[in-house]
């Protein structure tokens, strides 16, 4: 495997483990902000309905779909074919969403006494399949998108040019088709490189 290519590929990993565990200790930070707020103001307040009935109510529901997205988003860095159930995974995260969507028109109901739940309820027996499908093509059309565009480079790359003073000194392309011990090694490289990398941070921590 070409060591610049890995090398992206585990920033890009990486980057994206990182960045999505600064927005989940940020979800937490904001819970805990929320919870001293609240202590200073009346519990017949608008904001003390917010924070118990909405917030505070869909804490894990919040948890659930930030892990979803992180496991997702760590899948569909990874290379070809590890990174096929990414978007499974994601159009999964996608029905949480619509269920903290429906949770928060349910909350909007009880504090201003209108009918919105009822009437998202019943279109989301029709939005909930038909977002799952949308995800879930559009994540394996931009896999196929981003193979097709590996295998327009991959000519370029892997010509093997022979000396011009050989008799048949000729430009012989190499197979792009990879072995399952080459695409195992490759899955170990990422996961090495990625505990190495953990190990560093702890270690500057």
């Amino acid at each position: 495997m070409n060591p610049d290519l890995r090398k992206c590929r585990t920033r890009s990993l990486g980057w994206v483990f990182v960045s999505r565990m600064i927005g989940i200790i940020c979800l937490l930070i904001v819970f805990v902000l929320a919870k001293i707020l609240e202590n200073f103001t009346s519990k017949e307040g608008i904001y003390h309905g917010a924070i118990e009935g909405l917030l505070f109510a869909n804490f894990w529901l919040l948890i659930v779909i930030a892990v979803i997205i992180l496991v997702a988003d760590i899948f569909i860095a990874l290379p070809f074919p590890l990174n096929l159930p990414g978007p499974v995974i994601r159009a999964i995260g996608s029905v949480f969403c619509i269920a903290l969507v429906l949770n928060v028109f349910q909350w909007i109901d009880s504090t201003a006494g209108t009918n919105i739940y009822q009437i998202f309820w019943l279109l989301s027996f029709l939005v909930v399949p038909l977002v799952f499908i949308i995800v879930l093509v559009s994540g394996y059309f931009e896999i196929v998108k981003q193979l097709f565009r590996q295998a327009r480079q991959a000519p370029a790359d892997d010509q093997v040019t022979v000396s011009p003073d050989h008799p048949r000194a000729v430009d012989q392309p190499l197979s792009d088709a990879k072995s399952w011990e080459e695409i195992g090694e490759e899955f170990r490289m990422v996961i090495y490189d990625l505990l190495h990398r953990f190990r560093q941070e702890v270690k500057r921590k």
